[in-house]
């Protein structure tokens, strides 16, 4: 990082970071420090709180905007659904969901040309950001924060009370980081993406800083001056790494703990110089075929959990809802099916009654 530039940041071109991981994965100190070495957090930002005291680094207006768009597909920020993506993708790809963000990216260029965008709930909505982006003339970038799953697990039981269980915790991991990084491969070219492992960014945060700056173009930390790099040093804390248990502590299923150890060693690589491979991708595309098979023989074995608890709630309101029935995946955008695994269209397709007989 140089001195005070005498370049005129209001001449930088305009881009977009956004942020993206699971929730406790570091998001919010790359955030932090993102913020710190110029790039603009719009306001107003969601106040800091004890389970995250340095501050989350995330607009208030995004995070309502995720819950409102969650709430309407019936999906949780955390979900270790697989066809949970189809539903998010539904409501994202429509016309007046682009327009309200574009909008709000639009007032926000008012303020400065680079700006930071970060929620755990992002990961959901790539998409709808990716163009919202790119309507207000802004280049997209992603950075995706990379922490050990058990130590993510360990941190949401602690500060958030979980109490769906390790397995539960580790599951939804694997959804968020598998889909998200399909999600961001687009960028590859059109902008750039980077994978931050948070013990690098804790470890030796200006030299991962500067990596992200420099493979990602951000014209405001790539000419950051000595004290915005000392508030720097103030804002970030090696202690913020309290996790030291391993996934063996977690005691989940083998077939689950197996892939989630293979997705963790390959997504490391993605954080290694030259590691964003098609190779790498490959490999990622399998595990996550794998993880949607293991969902999908889990969903159909405990069907009957599922229906009791069902029948449970419907008692409870004292109504009988009427049955919907399936969503057919003709309501699905195609953009929207072609990125997810053909094991999970077949299973939706199974559950529709629609299977293809096999000499079709």
């Amino acid at each position: 990082m140089t001195e005070l530039s005498l370049t005129d940041s209001t001449t930088y071109p305009r881009k977009v970071l956004f942020v993206a991981g699971a929730g406790r994965s570091g998001t919010s100190t790359m955030a932090g420090l993102m913020r710190i070495m110029g790039l603009h957090v719009p306001q107003p930002e969601v106040v800091a709180d004890e389970t995250n005291p340095k501050g989350f680094g995330e607009p208030r207006w995004v995070v309502d905007h995720h819950d409102r768009l969650l709430k309407e597909a019936l999906v949780q920020v955390s979900d270790s659904r697989p066809e949970a993506w189809f539903e998010t993708g539904r409501v994202a790809t429509r016309e007046q969901e682009r327009i309200a963000t574009a909008d709000w990216l639009e007032s926000h260029f008012q303020v400065s040309t680079e700006l930071v965008v970060k929620d755990p709930r992002l990961g959901w909505f790539l998409s709808l950001w990716r163009v919202a982006a790119v309507r207000t003339g802004a280049t997209p970038v992603f950075a995706t924060m990379l922490r050990e799953p058990s130590e993510v697990v360990g941190s949401k039981q602690t500060y958030y009370a979980n109490r769906l269980g390790s397995a539960h915790l580790a599951a939804s991991w694997l959804n968020m980081m598998l889909h998200t990084e399909r999600g961001t491969r687009e960028s590859v070219a059109d902008g750039g993406r980077v994978f931050v492992r948070y013990a690098d960014l804790l470890g030796d945060w200006v030299k991962t800083s500067m990596h992200v700056a420099e493979t990602l173009q951000l014209q405001h930390v790539l000419h950051a001056d000595s004290e915005q790099i000392r508030e720097g040093h103030r804002f970030v804390d090696p202690g913020l790494r309290r996790m030291s248990q391993t996934l063996d502590d977690l005691g989940l299923p083998k077939r689950l703990h197996e892939l989630t150890a293979a997705t963790w060693d390959e997504l490391n690589k993605l954080a290694d110089p030259g590691g964003d491979t098609p190779g790498v991708r490959e490999a990622l595309d399998q595990l996550r075929e794998a993880y949607v098979d293991l969902y999908e023989e889990s969903a159909a074995i405990s069907r009957s959990s599922v229906v009791a608890a069902e029948q449970r709630i419907k008692r409870q309101r004292g109504v009988a809802p009427a049955d919907h029935g399936p969503r057919g995946a003709d309501r699905i955008p195609h953009g929207v099916r072609a990125a997810i695994p053909p094991s999970v269209r077949r299973g939706l397709r199974k559950m529709a009654g629609k299977e293809r007989p096999a000499d079709q």
